[in-house]
C-alpha cells in the first residue's frame, strides 16, 4: 500500500508539472502577442508623429511663404510709389474716389468766387494787422526772456543759447484761426571745448529704422577728439609758441559728465528729454527775473513741452508761444527739433526729427516775389487750414495735419507756379489744392517737399545731401494702417461736404457799420 501511495503521489506531481508548463507556455505566448501588439502600436505612433511633423513643416513653410510674398508685394507697392518728381496735378474724377462712401469731389463744394473773396476780405485781411502786432510783441518778449536766460547760465559750463527764429503759420502770413500762436526755435550749442557730431537718416552708413525717417542722432564730442592735423598736443612748441586753436588753459579744463552735457544715460548722444527738462527749468528761472517788468501772467501749457507758454493779459486776451530748443545742422538752416508743438507721439531718444521750416518759409517768400501782387496762394492755404481745423473740432483728429496742407500747396506751386494765382482765380486754385490733396490721399502718397526734390529753386539754398536724398512719403502711416486711412478719408470727405456751410457760417457780415460773428467767435 505504501508503494502504491508513493506511485500515486509521483503521478500527481507529474500532472501538476505538466499543468504548470502549459500555463507557463500560454503566458509566454500571451507575452509574445503583447510584444507584437506593442511593436505595432509603436510603429503606428511613429507614423503619426512623422505625419504631424510633416504637417507642421508644411504649415511653417506656408506661413514663411505667405510672409515672404506679402513682404515682396508691399515692397513692390512702395517701390512703385517712390518717384522723386511725381507731382502731377490733374483733376480728380468721380471714379477715383472711395466707392464705399458717398464721395464728394472739389468740383462739388459749391464755393463761389464772391463767397471766398468775402471770407478773405473780412477774415484774413482783417486779422493781418493784428497778427503783425502780435508778432512784434512776441519777438520783443522772446528777446527779453532769452537775454534773461543767458544771464543765469554759466558761460563756461552750461549750454550756449542763440537767437530765436520765427517759423510756422504766424511768420509765414497764413495764420487765420485763434488762439494766436507763435512758434519760435532757439538754437543751443555745448560749452567749449565740446561740439556736436551729426548722423543723418540718409547717411550711407545709417542703420536707423524706417519709421525714423527725417531723423538724426547728435553725439557730443570734445573738440580735440575731432581734430586732424594739429600738432600742439604731440610737439613741444616751447613757452613762446601758442596754438591758435587752443588756449593754454584748455588742458586744465574739467571733463563734463554725460548728464551735464544733457546726454542719454550711459551714452554720449544728446537726449531730447534731458534738453527739454533743462530748457524748462531755465525758462522758469529767466521769467522769474523779469516778471516784475510785465503786467501779464505766464504759465506752461504743457509740462511735456519745454517752452509751451501761455500769456494771459488782464483783458483776458491770450497769446500762445512755443519756444522750442533746437540744434542747428552745421551751417545750414535745417534744425534738429526736440519736439513739435502738435506732435503727441514724438520719436524716442536718441532720434531727433529734422525740421526744414526755415527753408519752407523761404520758399513761400520766393513764390511771393514772383506771383501777382495780390496772389491768392496764401489765402488758399488759410481756407483749407480753417476748414480742416473746424472739421477736426466736429469729428476729431485724423492723420491729416496743417503740415500736409502746406506741403500740398508747395508741391502745387512748384509744378504750376505759372498758373494765374491772382485773387480773381482763387476758386480755381483752391479746387486745385483740394484735388491734389484728394489724389495724394487716394494714392497714400505725399512726398516731403524738400527731400529728394530737384524742383526746389537754387535760390532756396537747400543742402545737396537733402536735395539728393531718397524722397520721403509723409503718408506712409496710411499705407500701413488701414483703419487710420479709412478715418482720414472720411474726415476729408466730410470736410469737403461741410465746406460751404462753414465758410458761410463763419464769414462776418457787415451790418449797421459793424462786423458780426467773426472767426474769433468760432474758436
Amino acid at each position: 500500500m505504501k508503494g502504491t501511495g508513493d506511485v500515486c503521489r509521483v503521478s500527481e506531481l507529474q500532472l501538476l508539472g505538466y499543468h504548470d508548463l502549459e500555463v507557463i507556455a500560454r503566458m509566454q505566448e500571451h507575452e509574445e502577442r503583447l510584444e507584437k501588439e506593442k511593436a505595432r502600436l509603436d510603429r503606428e505612433l511613429s507614423q503619426l508623429d512623422l505625419k504631424d511633423e510633416e504637417t507642421r513643416k508644411q504649415e511653417r513653410y506656408s506661413w514663411y511663404l505667405w510672409g515672404t510674398v506679402s513682404f515682396v508685394i508691399f515692397f513692390l507697392i512702395e517701390l512703385c510709389r517712390m518717384h522723386p518728381n511725381v507731382t502731377e496735378i490733374r483733376p480728380v474724377e468721380e471714379e477715383d474716389v472711395f466707392s464705399e462712401m458717398e464721395s464728394v469731389t472739389p468740383s462739388m463744394m459749391g464755393l463761389g468766387k464772391d463767397v471766398l473773396t468775402n471770407f478773405c476780405d473780412k477774415c484774413a485781411y482783417a486779422s493781418a494787422h493784428e497778427n503783425w502786432r502780435v508778432r512784434e510783441f512776441v519777438e520783443g518778449f522772446a528777446d527779453d526772456l532769452l537775454e534773461s536766460l543767458r544771464s543765469i547760465c554759466d558761460r563756461k559750463a552750461d549750454m550756449e543759447v542763440g537767437d530765436f527764429v520765427g517759423i510756422g503759420s504766424m511768420f509765414e502770413s497764413w495764420k487765420v484761426c485763434k488762439p494766436l500762436m507763435c512758434d519760435l526755435i532757439v538754437p543751443f550749442s555745448p560749452p567749449h571745448p565740446y561740439s556736436f557730431q551729426f548722423h543723418l537718416w540718409c547717411s550711407p552708413s545709417s542703420d536707423m529704422p524706417p519709421q525714423r525717417h527725417v531723423c538724426g542722432t547728435i553725439k557730443v564730442t570734445k573738440f580735440s577728439e575731432n581734430e586732424e592735423g594739429c600738432l600742439c598736443g604731440s610737439a613741444n612748441l616751447g613757452e613762446d609758441m601758442l596754438c591758435l586753436l587752443h588756449s593754454r588753459n584748455d588742458s586744465h579744463k574739467v571733463d563734463r559728465s554725460p548728464d551735464e552735457l544733457l546726454c542719454s544715460r550711459n551714452s554720449l548722444y544728446l537726449a531730447k528729454d534731458q534738453v527739454m527738462k533743462w530748457f524748462q527749468i531755465s525758462v522758469t528761472k529767466a521769467w522769474g527775473r523779469i516778471s516784475h517788468k510785465y503786467d501779464f501772467e505766464v504759465t506752461f501749457r504743457n509740462l511735456d513741452a519745454a517752452g509751451a507758454l501761455k500769456i494771459r493779459f488782464r483783458s483776458g486776451k491770450v497769446i500762445v508761444m512755443n519756444i522750442i530748443p533746437v540744434v542747428q545742422l552745421e551751417d545750414t538752416d535745417a534744425y534738429f527739433v526736440s519736439h513739435f508743438p502738435s506732435d503727441y507721439e514724438s520719436s524716442p531718444d536718441p532720434y531727433w526729427p529734422l525740421s526744414f521750416a526755415v527753408y519752407e518759409r523761404n520758399l513761400l517768400k520766393y513764390f511771393g516775389k514772383r506771383l501777382p501782387q495780390n496772389s491768392c496762394h496764401l489765402h488758399c492755404l488759410q481756407i483749407v487750414a480753417f476748414l480742416h481745423r473746424k472739421q477736426t473740432g466736429l469729428t476729431g483728429k485724423s492723420a491729416l495735419t496743417n503740415y500736409h496742407l502746406k506741403t500740398a500747396l508747395l508741391h502745387l506751386l512748384l509744378s504750376k507756379w505759372h498758373l494765374d494765382w491772382g485773387i480773381k482765380s482763387m476758386e480755381s486754385r483752391l479746387k486745385d489744392v483740394f484735388s491734389f490733396l484728394q489724389r495724394s490721399l487716394q494714392e497714400k502718397r505725399l512726398y516731403h517737399v524738400m527731400i529728394g526734390n530737384n524742383k526746389i529753386p537754387e535760390e532756396v539754398d537747400l543742402p545737396d545731401a537733402i536735395r539728393k536724398a531718397e524722397p520721403i512719403n509723409l503718408f506712409r502711416s496710411l499705407v500701413l494702417q488701414a483703419e487710420l486711412y479709412a478715418a482720414t478719408m472720411r474726415h476729408y470727405q466730410q470736410m469737403l461736404r461741410n465746406a460751404p456751410v462753414l465758410i458761410h457760417e463763419y464769414t462776418p457780415n457787415v451790418s449797421n457799420g459793424g462786423l458780426h460773428h467773426s472767426l474769433d467767435d468760432s474758436l
